[in-house]
C-alpha cells in the first residue's frame, strides 16, 4: 500500500525479516527515545511462540504461512538511513536473537551469513560503508555493538559480571534468556528456526520522510481513544438478540457495569472472562474467541445475569480490594493487595471464577486467596513465562469449573516441588538484578518483619544496597569484606538490601556506613521500614551479618509461603 502527495509519500508494506535486516535499511534509534525496556518476559514469549508455530510442521519452511511480528514506524527517505519512531524493542530483540543463533550454530558459513543480518559490509562498487544494521541510542550503542552485534560479543557478554544500567541489564538478561532457551536444541532445529525467521516472519514497515507525519501515524496506531472496542461489538451482538421488550433493561445492566468500573477495566474484564472459558493462550481476536468459547449469543440474558453481573462484582472486589463481609474482610483485602502487586494478571481469571461462586463464604475465600497468593508470588519470583502461567492458572480454572474443591491436597492451586525449589533458588540468587520482582519481594518481607502492621502508601519506594556495588578504595566496606569476589557474591543478595521511601541517590549509595545510615536510610530522622531499621541497628556490615540476614529472610518467606520443604542457604 502506498499513499502519495506532491511533496511527501507514505508507504506501508509487509516485508520478511530478510528484506528488513538488509542493505535497504540502516536503523537508528534517536537519543530522545526511551531506552531498551523489553524484559525476559517478552523475550521468552517471542522465542516460545516462534518455536510453537513451527513445531511439528513441514520441514519445508517456505510452505508455512507467514508469521506477523507487528509493525514499525520509520522516518526514511530515499537512502537506507531509517529513524525508528516505533519498533525499537522488536528490532533490538531480533538482533539479539540473531546474535544468539550465530553463537550456537556450528557451521562457519551459516555464522557468516547470520552476521550479514547484524551488520552491513562495506563495498567500493556499491559505495557503501561498513555499518551495523541497527544503532541504539548513544548511551546504549557501544554496549550493544561490543556485546551483541560484534562476532565475539556474546561470549564476552556471558562472562560479564559488572554493575549495569537498566537498559544494558535488559540486553544482557534477554540475551542470556534466549541463549539458555536455545542452547540444547539440535543444529538442524537451530538452522530451521533461523530460516523460518528470515523467510516467514514479517513486519509491516510504515515509512514517511517527515517526522511529524511519522508521529501522527504512530499516534493513530496507538490511539485507543473513542474507537469501537471489542466490547462495543460484543454488546451490539449480545443485546441485539434480546427481545425488544427487555432490551433497555439489559442495556442498562451492561452500561451500569461499564460505567462503574471504567471502560478500560471493563475491556480487561472481558479478556479475563474469555480466559476463564478458553483456558488456553488466545489464538484469535477477543470477539471471535468470545463467540467460540463463551457463546453469549446462545443465551444472551443468561450471559448477562449469570456471568457478566457476578463476574463483574468479583472483579471489582479484586481490583479495588473492597470485599465486604462481617468477618475476615480485612484479611481478604490484604491478600488482594499482595496479589495486585504481582507483575502479571494471569491469576485473576480463577480468582474471579472462585469469588463469584463463593461470594458469601469469607472463610473459604480467604483460604483460597492465601494459597493463590503463594502460587502467583512464587511463579513471579522464579519468572515463570507467560505460557507457563497461563497453563498453571488455566488448570486451576478448569478445576473450579468442574465443581472440585480447589483447597483439596491434589488441587493445582498448590505449589509443586519444582516450583518450591525454583522459588528458593531465586530468593537465594541475585534478587536485586531482577528489576520486576525485587520490590515486591522486599515489601512482602518487610510486612512479615512488622507482623503485617506496616503500611505502604508512600509515593515512591525504592530498593537500595547496604554494601555498595562499587565501594571506594580505603573505605570501611572493603575493610569489612576485603575479598572482591565475596563482595560481588553478596552485593545483590536479599540480605544486603533495604527499602527507601524516596528515589535512590547514586552519590549517597557509596557513603561510609555511619553516614549512609544517618543521612540516607532515614528521612527526617525516621525510617518507616522494619527491614531498613534492622540495618540501622548494626554498627558494622560484614559477610557474616549479610549471610545471617539472608538465611533469616529466606526462612521467613519460606514459612509464609509454605516453602519449608527444603530451605536452601546462601
Amino acid at each position: 500500500m502506498s499513499i502519495s502527495t506532491e511533496k511527501k509519500s507514505l508507504s506501508a508494506k509487509e516485508y520478511p525479516i530478510c528484506k528488513i535486516f538488509c542493505d535497504d535499511y540502516l536503523f537508528v534509534i534517536p537519543s530522545y527515545q526511551r531506552p531498551y525496556s523489553w524484559t525476559t518476559e517478552q523475550a521468552s514469549e517471542l522465542i516460545i511462540d516462534l518455536q510453537d508455530y513451527i513445531k511439528g510442521k513441514s520441514d519445508d519452511i517456505e510452505t508455512l504461512n507467514p508469521y506477523f511480528l507487528g509493525s514499525i514506524v520509520l522516518v526514511k527517505g530515499d537512502n537506507p538511513h531509517a529513524e525508528v519512531i516505533d519498533g525499537q524493542q522488536r528490532l533490538t530483540t531480533l538482533s539479539i536473537l540473531f546474535s544468539v543463533l550465530r553463537e550456537l550454530i556450528d557451521e562457519a558459513d551459516i555464522k557468516r551469513e547470520i552476521t550479514k543480518y547484524l551488520g552491513q559490509k562495506g563495498s567500493k562498487l556499491l559505495k557503501t560503508t561498513e555499518n551495523y544494521r541497527i544503532s541504539l541510542r548513544d548511551r546504549d550503542k557501544k554496549f550493544f555493538q561490543d556485546y551483541v552485534q560484534d562476532e565475539d560479543g556474546l561470549t564476552k557478554l556471558l562472562d560479564l559480571n559488572t554493575d549495569l544500567p537498566d537498559s544494558h541489564l535488559n540486553i544482557k538478561q534477554n540475551t542470556l534468556c534466549l541463549y539458555k532457551h536455545l542452547k540444547n536444541e539440535e543444529q538442524e532445529e537451530l538452522f530451521r528456526l533461523t530460516s523460518f525467521i528470515l523467510l516467514n516472519c514479517y513486519l509491516v514497515v510504515v515509512a514517511t520522510p517527515d517526522i511529524d507525519s511519522a508521529y501522527r501515524i504512530f499516534s493513530v496506531m496507538n490511539d485507543r481513544g473513542l474507537d469501537l472496542s471489542a466490547t462495543d461489538i460484543l454488546k451490539s451482538n449480545i443485546i441485539g438478540k434480546i427481545p425488544d421488550s427487555e432490551k433497555q433493561a439489559y442495556t442498562d445492566k451492561w452500561e451500569d457495569i461499564e460505567e462503574s468500573i471504567g471502560r478500560d477495566s471493563f475491556n480487561d474484564l472481558f479478556s479475563h472472562i474469555r480466559m476463564i472459558f478458553r483456558c488456553a493462550k488466545p489464538q484469535g481476536t477477543l470477539v471471535k474467541e468470545f463467540d467460540a468459547h463463551v457463546k453469549p449469543g446462545d443465551s444472551p440474558k443468561l450471559f448477562i445475569d449469570d456471568i457478566l453481573v457476578p463476574f463483574s462484582e468479583a472483579y471489582t472486589n479484586i481490583i479495588l480490594e473492597n470485599y465486604a463481609s462481617q468477618e475476615l474482610a480485612e484479611n481478604i483485602n490484604s491478600k488482594l493487595k499482595w496479589l495486585n502487586r504481582i507483575d502479571n494478571f494471569d491469576w485473576i481469571p480463577p480468582a474471579i471464577l472462585f469469588l463469584s461462586k463463593n461470594k458469601n463464604k469469607p472463610k473459604i475465600i480467604f483460604s483460597f486467596l492465601e494459597k493463590l497468593e503463594k502460587l502467583a508470588s512464587c511463579i513471579m519470583i522464579f519468572r515463570g513465562n507467560i505460557n507457563y502461567r497461563i497453563s498453571r492458572f488455566s488448570d486451576l480454572s478448569k478445576w473450579i469449573h468442574s465443581g472440585k474443591d480447589p483447597l483439596l491436597d491434589n488441587s493445582p492451586i498448590h505449589l509443586t516441588d519444582d516450583e518450591i525449589d525454583n522459588t528458593l533458588s531465586a530468593l537465594n540468587g541475585n534478587v536485586y538484578e531482577i528489576t520486576r520482582t525485587r520490590l515486591p519481594i522486599l515489601l512482602r518481607l518487610d510486612s512479615l518483619l512488622s507482623d503485617g502492621s506496616a503500611q505502604y502508601n508512600y509515593k515512591m519506594v525504592s530498593v537500595e544496597h547496604v554494601l555498595p556495588q562499587n565501594p571506594k578504595d580505603g573505605s570501611q566496606w572493603k575493610t569489612w569484606i576485603p575479598d572482591e569476589d565475596t563482595r560481588k557474591n553478596l552485593v545483590h543478595k536479599l540480605g544486603n538490601l533495604a527499602l527507601l521511601s524516596r528515589a535512590k541517590n547514586s552519590s549517597a549509595s557509596n557513603y561510609e556506613f555511619d553516614k549512609k545510615k544517618n543521612s540516607y536510610f532515614k528521612l527526617n530522622g525516621v525510617c518507616p521500614f522494619p527491614i531498613t531499621t534492622d540495618v540501622l541497628n548494626h554498627n558494622e556490615w560484614t559477610e557474616d551479618i549479610i549471610n545471617l540476614r539472608q538465611k533469616d529472610y529466606v526462612r521467613r518467606l519460606a514459612k509464609e509461603w509454605g516453602l519449608s520443604k527444603k530451605i536452601i542457604t546462601a
